[in-house]
């Protein structure tokens, strides 16, 4: 075992550890009393219910953590990588085919691996806790879709990724820079029209006083709404949310449907605000930015390692390839993801907050937003009291309570 055999070891060995003793501190951080902020709205028995459905994720999410990585020890220490390598080489193809298949073998079997786990969530996790709405139908055509898709882009821009670092010489790192960011923004483009109605219905919202309160708020807000929709997210779950994605006159909000069959107009306007506010504060682009840079680093990285033979030798892979060399960086690259995960979900909690502020100044108060954050959380039995750990590790939002806080000082 060398060096790089026994950095990547470690690395995703201490990643597991470190999730499960975030997990445990969690699960541990339930307050045994409803904080006074919820009052009225969670009931005793559906506060201890979203504790025991927040326990019961954390331990499925760790079940799954350990079973991946088990899967993937075995594996390597099997000389898995190496087999699968001499008979993806074996069938003769040039090496972007050979990378195709090599990688596609491997993630399909990732994805086939993980389908018992999905299914058990979905079918009966879900289900247990009142939120399952997904049909077997549904469940494998969203599957088969998700499949298709991975093949026809992810395959596409592999296939380019593989060309030209096989055949661009030292500045490949720099034309995959570009036709990744390429691919990332057209993506963006044609994801609102193209890919996300394969899998929901997005319906023009009717006329009516929620309507026209949006509209009004959008004219107030100077922002220029093309695309307000109510998207059948029960189709799946009961669950509600709302987002905002797209660019020029892509752009489109969604809410779910089971969002605006429950909740009152002066909530859903807030919530609408909070996703202008995303756009008008620009962090659409600051995350498009950030990821572009981080792809940039990462391929860049990637390129001086390519070379060392040291990290094919450490999965028992006798000729280098750029195909191996992509997976077995990612594996080498796992504490440097941690890091960074870490630092992109502080800047989105911070985001977050922005544009919660952003709700409160726009439609001249903050209370109603307030009520509607109270809902989502009964509604999706959200876990009140997280650890900070957990929080720290894995919270892309920051804890509602915290969320309440920040919107009463700034009334304040």
């Amino acid at each position: 075992m060398n060096t790089f055999a026994i950095v990547i070891l470690v690395a995703l060995v201490g990643e597991y550890l470190l999730h499960l003793v975030s997990g445990a501190l969690n699960v541990r951080a339930f307050s045994p009393s409803l904080p006074a902020e919820f009052a009225g709205v969670f009931d005793d028995e559906k506060y201890a219910r979203a504790q025991r459905y927040t326990a019961t994720r954390t331990r499925f999410g760790l079940l799954r953590g350990a079973f991946d990585l088990a899967v993937v020890l075995a594996f390597w220490f099997a000389g898995g990588f190496a087999w699968l390598d001499t008979l993806s080489r074996g069938l003769g193809h040039g090496p972007v085919v050979t990378g195709l298949l090599y990688i596609g073998a491997l993630g399909l079997a990732s994805i086939l691996l993980g389908l018992p786990f999905r299914a058990y969530s979905t079918f009966v996790i879900e289900a247990r806790y009142g939120f399952n709405r997904t049909t077997a139908a549904t469940f494998v055509a969203d599957t088969l879709k998700s499949l298709v898709l991975a093949a026809l882009l992810g395959g596409l821009l592999l296939a380019v990724i593989l060309a030209f670092f096989e055949w661009a010489g030292p500045l490949a790192w720099l034309w995959c820079w570009i036709a990744a960011t390429a691919f990332m923004l057209a993506v963006q483009f044609i994801a609102p029209t193209w890919i996300m109605p394969l899998f929901n219905k997005f319906t023009p919202l009717d006329s009516g006083d929620l309507h026209d309160a949006i509209l009004g708020y959008a004219r107030k807000a100077d922002f220029p709404l093309r695309g307000l929709f109510v998207v059948d997210g029960s189709r799946r779950s009961s669950k509600a949310n709302a987002f905002f994605t797209g660019f020029g006159k892509n752009k489109r909000i969604g809410l779910f449907d089971t969002l605006v069959d429950e909740y009152t107009v002066p909530e859903l306007v807030a919530v609408v605000a909070h996703e202008v506010g995303h756009y008008k504060r620009r962090h659409i682009w600051q995350r498009m930015a950030l990821s572009i840079g981080h792809l940039g680093a990462m391929l860049w990285i990637l390129s001086l390692f390519l070379g060392q033979e040291g990290l094919f030798a450490a999965f028992y892979v006798s000729e280098p390839s750029v195909y191996a060399g992509l997976l077995f960086f990612g594996l080498l690259f796992t504490p440097v993801e941690l890091v960074l995960s870490v630092l992109v979900n502080l800047f989105s909690r911070q985001n977050e907050f922005e544009a919660d502020r952003f709700a409160a100044e726009t439609t001249g108060s903050g209370e109603p937003l307030i009520a509607a954050l109270k809902k989502l959380s009964a509604d999706n039995l959200s876990n009140l009291t997280p650890h900070p750990l957990a929080v720290f590790l894995d919270y892309s939002h920051p804890p509602v309570l915290q969320r309440i806080a920040a919107l009463r000082q700034g009334a304040g």
